[in-house]
């Protein structure tokens, strides 16, 4: 979450996982649901986003709008059963509207942040790697950062 951590990502996706015992390891998830759900872990961990609702919302557009992952790769891996069960499960947790609710919540606190990035990634250029980031694993966080220009939406 320190927007000048010099941890590697290889460490911060550690320290993500200590800190969150509630996040499913990609480790316990069939192949190809596990590289996605890594991926977006390694999302959370560059972006500096925690697993509250306002960065679970914000994290989606900063992967569209500054990595290789674009909306139609994102509907098509949206569309594998392994998230199908994911969302599923997380319905049968919470609830629907527990869903919405936490959603429309944020919503109006968000909109302009995300508004804010997106005038700034309109002509993004160097993309942050999204399910190929293994040879970012043992570079520093703020390197990443710094190399790909994200230090800006981190707080």
């Amino acid at each position: 979450m320190d927007r000048n951590s010099t941890q590697t990502l290889r460490e911060g996706l550690a320290e993500y996982y200590a800190s969150n015992p509630h996040i499913t390891p990609p480790d316990t998830q069939p192949p190809e649901f596990a590289k996605i759900l890594l991926a977006h872990d390694v999302g959370h961990v560059i972006y500096g986003c925690d697993t509250g609702m306002y960065d679970e919302l914000k994290i989606l557009p900063l992967f569209w709008w500054t990595s290789e992952c674009t909306f139609q790769q994102f509907r098509e891996m949206r569309s594998t059963p392994a998230v199908d069960v994911m969302y599923d499960d997380m319905i049968k947790e919470k609830g629907v509207l527990w869903l919405y609710g936490a959603i429309l919540k944020v919503l109006p606190l968000l909109i302009p942040e995300l508004i804010a990035t997106w005038f700034k990634t309109r002509k993004w250029q160097k993309r942050v790697p999204f399910l190929e980031f293994e040879p970012l694993l043992d570079q520093s966080l703020l390197h990443i950062r710094q190399e790909f220009d994200l230090l800006q939406f981190i707080k």
